[in-house]
């Protein structure tokens, strides 16, 4: 039995802009979306094993079968790549360590499953191109691409598949709120489609926001009331879930430059320019949402 390991993160991310541009035929939103890396992380291990794909995960709520991200994940490659692959072991073991609260608008699941993909190429001898790896990951889910990318920060467009590197958010403590509830994001989808009339904002207007605003995070740039950061389905989460809008508004009373839901939610983050109001916050927070984190955008330095 081949013992070869491998021990790799698997990092966050929130949605500084988020506008839902369409719909294709099929079924699947449109969007352009700012997104950057975060530094909390989940912790994957692998382990090559004669044959299967064994599975299992420090932390509640998370599936150990094929219902989970990081389970198809592997087996997608397996399956992608054998007879091609330059180890001769076909198993896998894994132990994922859940540090990034589940449905939460953090791309958690899909930040698993990149770095399944990318470890088990790794692993294994796959050889498979970066291109191939974000063909996989597009199988699996619209983020997946995102997190096998390198660039810590990337405007995605597209059904989220199609990214432009972007620089990474500079200057800001990260204070990342969960009210502890998830939030389904099929449902957020759902409900958008079917609430939600179309807007005159098209996907180049969207883009040109976007990219406009990507640099004032960098050295000297502030992001202010006139920052285009923007969710589009804030709409249908606050809706169901006002917490989130009272937790919003928190977070600038204690001195947040912008507060904003991140992806489908329920996850509220605050950009803080001053780490000690930052800490502050988070000191009242946890109290009362165990998972409250401070973290910095992945790239900053």
């Amino acid at each position: 039995m081949d013992q070869r390991r491998l021990s790799v993160r698997a990092p966050a991310k929130i949605n500084l802009f988020l506008r839902v541009t369409g719909r294709r035929p099929d079924g699947y939103h449109l969007l352009a979306t700012w997104m950057q890396k975060v530094d909390l992380c989940d912790l994957l291990e692998l382990t090559v094993c004669a044959e299967g794909i064994h599975f299992r995960c420090a932390g509640a709520g998370v599936p150990g079968d094929h219902n989970n991200l990081v389970y198809r994940a592997a087996d997608l490659f397996l399956r992608t790549t054998q007879g091609r692959r330059g180890l001769a072991s076909s198993g896998v073991a894994i132990h994922l360590t859940k540090n990034i609260p589940v449905a939460a608008g953090l791309g958690g699941g899909s930040s698993d499953a990149a770095a399944t993909l990318r470890a088990m190429n790794e692993l294994f001898d796959g050889g498979l191109t970066p291109d191939e790896l974000a063909g996989l990951g597009m199988r699996l889910g619209a983020d997946v691409p995102f997190f096998l990318a390198d660039s810590p920060a990337a405007l995605a467009t597209g059904i989220g598949e199609v990214l432009q590197p972007v620089p990474p958010l500079r200057g800001y403590a990260i204070l990342l709120v969960n009210p502890g509830f998830p939030v389904s994001t099929r449902w957020v989808y759902q409900t958008f489609a079917l609430t939600k009339q179309d807007e005159s904002s098209n996907l180049t207007s969207s883009q040109e926001c976007v990219a406009g605003g990507a640099d004032l995070g960098g050295c000297g740039g502030a992001i202010g009331p006139e920052t285009a950061l923007v969710n589009d389905l804030e709409t249908v989460t606050l809706a169901r879930y006002p917490l989130i809008e009272r937790l919003k508004g928190e977070m600038l009373r204690w001195g947040a430059v912008r507060a904003l839901m991140s992806g489908s939610g329920p996850t509220v983050f605050g950009l803080f320019a001053n780490r000690e109001a930052a800490e502050a916050c988070r000191a009242a927070c946890k109290p009362r949402f165990a998972a409250t984190y401070l973290v910095a955008p992945v790239g900053e330095k």
